[in-house]
Parts: structure tokens; C-alpha cells; sequence
């Protein structure tokens, strides 16, 4: 079987990841449940990474081949800081990280993420798959719980919106996709990068959003 196949195969099982750019800074959610196959190997996964505090990205796919990707845009952020005196730019973080998947294309890293986070051009994000296509986008979900988070992004979702307006749109999106989608599920968690930095969403928070 063709790499690529393997890669495309992958790519959906399991999982719901969310990437959406606001007005002022970027969102990043995902559920929480592991997978392989029918089999549920872990309820409270972590798919949402701090990179540095402007900068974060969400993981699915093949868990070690998704953690050293972290692990190396990490490192290389830090790096990077350390030697220029400034933070890693977002779009320089994304084609570090397609690079990577690329050069990696006849032993495929089999993940998909989103690089997301705030520099001095602004908030962004950007998908990448296991082959190290890169594409900017405003609103997006990958994983097999993506065509349900679609169902309430795309209905809901506009690009003048605050991270406020935004927060209780990404919950409903993440939740909806729980509910439908078996490979998703168990919990979620919610990640806000801003001017102030990254954060993630407490329980309570996250609670109080699903009421409201």
C-alpha cells in the first residue's frame, strides 16, 4: 500500500480537533479520548500542546509520531527564542513542522495537527497532514468527529467574532462531535492563546459553557 494511502487512512480514525482564528487570538479544542480501534486505550488524553506562550498546536493520529512533532517544534521554538531574542513567528512554526512531515514522507510521521498562535502579523492558524501539506485557515476541524463540528462551525462561526463570541460555539462544536462520533469522546479541552498568552479552560469554565 502506497504511503500516502496509509497517511489518507489514518488520518480520520479517531478523534476531534478545532482550530478557529478570532478577532483577538486563536482558539484550539479537542476531545480527550484515545483509540485504537474499537478499543478505548485512554479517556483523558492530551491533544492540546503550550509550545510557548503565544503558540500552541493540536495533535491526532499515531500518538508517538504526534508527540515527537511536539517535541521538536518545541525544542525549536525555545531555540529559536534564545538565539534571535524574539518569539518563533507562527507561519515559521507551521513550515518547521511541514518540513518535518515532509522529509519524514517514506516513513510518514502519521499525524495531522494545527499550529496555532498570535505574533506581531496577528492570530493564525494552520492544518497540516502526515505528508506536510500546509494550508492557513480561519475555521477549521480534522479527525472523524470533523464533519460534525463542521455542522455547528460552519452554521455559526464568522471571522469578526471575539474569542468570547467564540468560546460557546467551540464547545457546542467539540461536545456535538462526543455525541456522534465514537472515536471522539469522554471529555475536551480548550485552549486560548491572546495577547495575554496561552490558557487553557478550566473545568468549571468549560461546565459553565456547555450550560449556557
Amino acid at each position: 500500500m502506497a504511503h500516502k494511502d496509509v497517511a489518507n487512512k489514518l488520518m480520520l480514525k479517531g478523534t476531534t480537533t478545532i482550530g478557529v482564528v478570532c478577532k483577538d487570538g486563536v482558539i484550539l479544542a479537542s476531545d480527550t479520548r484515545v483509540t485504537m480501534g474499537f478499543y478505548v486505550a485512554h479517556k483523558h488524553g492530551k491533544k492540546v500542546y503550550k509550545i510557548d506562550d503565544h503558540l500552541a498546536m493540536t495533535i491526532s493520529g499515531t500518538v508517538a509520531d504526534a508527540q515527537r512533532t511536539v517535541d521538536i517544534l518545541t525544542a525549536n521554538a525555545q531555540l529559536y527564542k534564545i538565539n534571535i531574542g524574539r518569539p518563533l513567528p507562527i507561519s515559521s512554526a507551521a513550515r518547521l513542522v511541514a518540513n518535518l512531515l515532509f522529509s519524514s514522507r517514506y516513513a510518514p510521521l502519521l499525524t495531522q495537527v494545527l499550529v496555532g498562535g498570535v505574533d506581531d502579523s496577528g492570530p493564525h492558524v494552520f492544518s497540516l497532514d502526515p505528508l506536510g501539506s500546509l494550508t492557513e485557515e480561519k475555521c477549521v476541524a480534522t479527525g472523524s468527529g470533523s464533519p460534525i463540528a463542521y455542522g455547528v462551525l460552519e452554521d455559526k462561526y464568522r471571522e469578526d467574532m471575539s474569542v468570547a463570541e467564540l468560546l460557546p460555539i467551540i464547545v457546542k462544536a467539540v461536545s456535538s462531535a462526543m455525541k456522534r462520533d465514537a472515536a471522539s469522546g469522554d471529555s475536551f479541552n480548550v485552549a486560548v492563546i491572546d495577547k495575554k498568552g496561552y490558557r487553557e479552560l478550566a473545568d468549571k469554565e468549560k461546565e459553565k459553557l456547555l450550560t449556557d
